[in-house]
């Protein structure tokens, strides 16, 4: 089958969610994590969610990956690609949401692209340019204390404008709501004065299927994995994709463990619901930089226990703790030797025999996929709105969820593993 959609996702908790959203309407989706090899042959699939770990390193890097994804999805003969970030526009002044889309435009020989992050079954919204989590504008929700990606503006047109030399415009939800041609209509006027991107209002999944039909012409679109929502229905319209069913992923049976490394606010419920529930271990990150093995306590102390019910191994702290750690170690080395141990348990752990792990955060979930050595996913059950089971692909596959910190109800680690009885 020709490859229809190539996708480059900023993170491998995004990449998931991007894929699973594809599968869900009926495209056959495979996940592959970091740049592919040359030699990697094509899987059997309609699209290809190509999974970086690039959202907060430096802007330079984040292109030169994106680039090299590109490079290998155009070998690979897609049609029509796709740059997915995070529903919460996570980035700095410095990028890299506009440096990277700035770079793929360049490299498509493409004057313009949407950027909508848009997800509503997740409650995130756009109107007038603003971006809404539930009812709060970004800047004053639990985005605010990101610890990485602070998100403190609300205006994504300003957020995208700091980003890019290119012209930022708006199709507002009054054009939005009455449909795609009219959506078409704007992004042509947009294009015509001069613009680079268009922010896209999007109040409902309705709007996305619109905004998905204005766009079915362009080479790149842009967002969060809710804009996706159309693109396989243009396929089926222009008679290239016939609708798949899923044959969803192997069963995988073994020890359970749950790795938490994000500080969201949705990541600290679902720590206190399962801690209520399962053992638990915590990492903190002052004892991790003292110590010169910084895993082996936590891989010890899992030896005994993982088998029976799930376990818990989690480094989260609401804000406040979070800023007083980050004023002792660094926001840079914080971060760093969180991810660093998760990865490094991770390996041990499966190592000793677990063989389903759920790992919140993205930043956790990029560094212990990369540690274990896994080169792609299928994609199974959807857990919760934007999160699925996956399996490695592999002779020996691992149950993987990969958790969007900000994703998920208060009891998702426990619903994840009863998706698994």
């Amino acid at each position: 089958m020709p490859l229809l959609l190539g996708c480059i996702a900023d993170d491998f908790t995004g990449a998931t969610d991007l894929a699973n959203t594809l599968t869900r309407q009926g495209m056959g989706t495979v996940v592959l994590l970091g740049v592919p090899r040359d030699e990697l042959e094509l899987p059997d699939a309609d699209a290809v969610v190509v999974a970086l770990k690039s959202r907060s390193i430096p802007s330079r890097e984040a292109v030169r990956m994106s680039l090299a994804a590109l490079a290998w999805l155009e070998r690979a003969g897609a049609r029509q690609f796709y740059f997915k970030y995070c529903s919460t526009f996570d980035s700095t002044d410095a990028g890299n949401i506009g440096p990277v889309a700035d770079a793929l435009l360049e490299a498509l020989r493409e004057p313009f692209a949407v950027a909508c992050p848009a997800f509503p079954t997740n409650k995130r919204t756009v109107y007038q340019g603003h971006l809404f989590v539930g009812d709060d504008l970004l800047g004053e929700s639990g985005m605010r204390d990101h610890p990485i990606t602070p998100m403190t503006d609300s205006s994504l047109v300003r957020v995208l404008q700091r980003q890019t030399p290119g012209r930022v415009g708006l199709v507002p939800y009054v054009t939005v709501d009455r449909g795609a041609d009219a959506i078409d209509t704007a992004v042509c006027a947009l294009q015509a004065q001069g613009y680079r991107y268009a922010i896209v209002d999007a109040l409902s999944d309705e709007h996305l299927f619109d905004i998905g039909a204005a766009c079915a012409y362009m080479k790149l679109l842009t967002g969060g994995s809710g804009l996706a929502l159309g693109l396989p229905r243009n396929f089926r319209r222009a008679g290239l994709l016939e609708r798949r069913v899923s044959d969803g992923v192997p069963r995988v049976d073994g020890a359970s463990v749950v790795l938490a490394g994000s500080c969201s606010p949705a990541t600290l419920r679902q720590v206190a619901h399962a801690r209520s529930r399962w053992q638990s271990f915590e990492l903190d990150p002052r004892a991790l930089a003292e110590s010169t093995d910084p895993a082996a306590q936590a891989a010890q102390w899992a030896a005994g226990r993982a088998g029976g019910e799930p376990i818990l191994i989690y480094s989260t702290a609401d804000p406040g703790a979070v800023a007083g750690i980050q004023a002792t170690l660094g926001k840079v080395r914080a971060s760093d030797l969180v991810e660093r141990t998760m990865a490094e348990l991770a390996k041990r752990l499966v190592a000793s025999g677990v063989t389903r792990m759920v790992v919140a955060g993205g930043e956790t979930s990029g560094a212990v996929v990369s540690a274990l050595g896994i080169e792609g996913l299928r994609i199974g059950s959807e857990i919760d709105p934007g999160v699925p089971w996956t399996a490695s692909l592999s002779d020996a596959p691992i149950a993987l969820a990969l958790k969007s910190g900000n994703f998920g109800s208060d009891d998702f680690f426990v619903k994840a593993f009863e998706c698994l009885k």
